[in-house]
């Protein structure tokens, strides 16, 4: 098999440890032009004394290829460390385990770390797509954010069985629990466990006249002081999730500053806002180039219907993705 690259070298990244692999293609004759692999492998720690050791190896050997497996997060802080080797002229492809399959028998990191520069030396491996350092930054707390915003959906579903098992059904004559109206009846129930038509009609706003008779019912519960301490506490986690959530959308406002001009322009798209135009920019970043085509763009992203058929057989659709992609 061809050989692509003279210097490659192959990474097993684990939690505490990292198991280099570098293979060099060096002449035993230049008369009969046969040659030979020299292979050395280490083993560094993952602390940052360890990376910056494994950074001054592959400067030492001159390897500017380097391909691992995208194992968890584990590879995230030797990517970083990486990256601005050799001044940033340096190739570093973070590999989909599932595309490397080694060969069936005894399984080591040594012969993980052998296998996956082999692979690399003869190109037989393709890389996710890995964007900017600072998109990655806005990446994880606009991912983080979604992992909020969801908590906080969850919270309120919650609170709502509370009331529910407890008698209370607001939802029948609000839109919103939620809401001003809802907070404040809410409110009272943790202060006296009990609501009362008065209640109604001077903490809820806009309420519809015609449902008097539908809101005494849905009113007609109780709750004792067990009930509203634990309501309480509901609710305070309720409040600390959504500051939470005030708090990272301010440093997602500070990084997305960067970004304004591509996010003011995805915003400019019917249906998508500001919040979903600066997610959109967190996972695709701003360099289209490294996509081949918007073929390949929207493969990627997986909105690209593939075709699945063996001898005129159709199985199930499946969405297929022109390049691996990591999402931790």
């Amino acid at each position: 098999m061809r050989v692509i690259l003279d210097n490659c070298c192959g990474l097993d990244v684990h939690k505490d440890s990292i198991v280099a692999c570098i293979l060099k293609t060096v002449n035993i004759s230049e008369n009969t032009q046969k040659n030979e692999v020299d292979k050395e492998i280490r083993v560094f720690d993952t602390f940052p004394s360890g990376l910056k050791k494994l950074k001054s190896w592959l400067e030492s050997e001159n390897c500017q290829h380097v391909a691992m497996e995208s194992t968890g997060v584990y590879w995230h802080p030797v990517y970083d460390t990486l990256e601005n080797s050799f001044d940033g002229n340096i190739e570093i492809l973070v590999v989909n385990a599932r595309h490397m399959k080694n060969v069936r028998g005894k399984k080591t990191d040594i012969k993980d770390a052998e296998w996956l520069a082999d692979l690399l030396r003869h190109g037989l491996v393709r890389g996710s797509f890995i964007p900017h350092h600072d998109v990655r930054k806005l990446r994880q707390q606009t991912r983080y954010r979604k992992t909020i915003v969801n908590d906080i959906s969850t919270q309120k579903n919650r609170i709502e069985k509370t009331l529910q098992m407890a008698g209370f059904k607001l939802s029948t004559f609000l839109s919103d629990v939620f809401g001003v109206s809802g907070r404040n009846l809410i409110n009272v129930l943790i202060k006296k466990g009990h609501l009362t038509a008065s209640d109604v009609e001077t903490e809820a706003k806009y309420i519809d006249t015609d449902k008097r008779a539908s809101i005494a019912k849905a009113i007609n519960g109780k709750l004792d002081e067990v009930q509203r301490n634990f309501l309480s506490m509901q609710i305070d986690h309720l409040n600390a999730q959504q500051s939470h959530l005030t708090s990272i959308e301010e440093s997602i406002a500070k990084l997305s500053v960067l970004f304004e001009e591509a996010i003011r322009r995805v915003d400019t798209i019917p249906g998508i806002g500001i919040t979903a135009a600066t997610a959109i920019i967190a996972e695709t970043g701003t360099d289209m180039s490294k996509f081949l085509s918007s073929e390949h763009f929207c493969s990627w992203a997986g909105v690209t219907p593939g075709a699945n058929i063996s001898a005129d057989k159709k199985k199930t659709q499946e969405f297929c993705t022109g390049i691996p992609t990591s999402k931790d």
